[in-house]
């Protein structure tokens, strides 16, 4: 092959790459700003529900969504104003500060945990319900995996951020399908339904802290590098 050729297929497939980048980030964000509306409206009916029957647990999980409604924002604030694929310095920022609300989304989750637990809290529902909400719980975790899959060439920090963001609610989504089915469906002792419980609330808790810790060292690592002039150019950073 000619160095003309070579060149030229060379530049092919770096700028089907970059379409590909650019697709999958257009998509994402769109994808996190209907989610945003959905966590914002999800959030204030608890907070509704809990100022109407003085129920901390309700109020405890309208923070959560409200932190998930937060993070989604930024994310999809920061996608609209660079959408060049370029803003690595304000992706990594925004990486940083999702890793903080990360942090107290896993202080909050611990509230719930333990009033839930103290309080034996937990809604139960007909069957049909209950299926509805465990195959919208498991088709957001599939997504997730799927999203995972298909992205991991893509480097982009922004789109790791909305990864994130998508886990945690995900896992969220589990602890509260698993304490329903348990006084829906279950025929356990309450003393395994107890250990049940707590296991699966220690295990979400530890999986966001964990992502909101691992986002924070790689915003803060990865940011310092990319504001330095010399890895800028290297990597053609603008």
């Amino acid at each position: 092959m000619m160095p003309k050729q070579m060149a030229a297929v060379l530049f092919s497939e770096e700028k089907t790459q970059k379409d590909v980048s650019r697709g999958q980030r257009k998509s994402m964000i769109t994808s996190a700003a209907f989610s945003f509306a959905f966590n914002l409206l999800y959030a204030l009916y608890h907070f509704a529900v809990g100022i109407m029957n003085m129920s901390l647990w309700f109020v405890a999980m309208g923070a959560v969504y409200w932190i998930l409604a937060t993070m989604r924002f930024s994310a999809v604030l920061c996608g609209r104003r660079n959408d060049n694929l370029a803003s690595e310095d304000t992706e990594y920022f925004v990486m940083k500060l999702t890793g903080a609300f990360f942090v107290l989304l896993s202080c909050v989750l611990a509230a719930v945990i333990y009033i839930s637990l103290s309080q034996n809290i937990a809604a139960r529902h007909g069957e049909i319900i209950m299926i509805t909400i465990a195959a919208y719980t498991f088709f957001k975790i599939t997504r997730v995996i799927i999203r995972s899959v298909k992205q991991r060439k893509n480097s982009s920090p922004l789109l790791s951020v909305i990864r994130s963001i998508s886990a945690a609610e995900a896992a969220v989504s589990v602890l509260t399908l698993q304490r329903s089915m348990l006084v829906s469906f279950g025929s356990m002792e309450s003393d395994e339904i107890l250990i049940m419980n707590i296991l699966t609330g220690t295990a979400v808790w530890i999986f966001v802290f964990t992502l909101g810790f691992a986002l924070t060292i790689k915003g803060i690592k990865k940011g310092s590098k990319a504001s330095c002039p010399e890895v800028r150019t290297k990597y053609h950073f603008k």
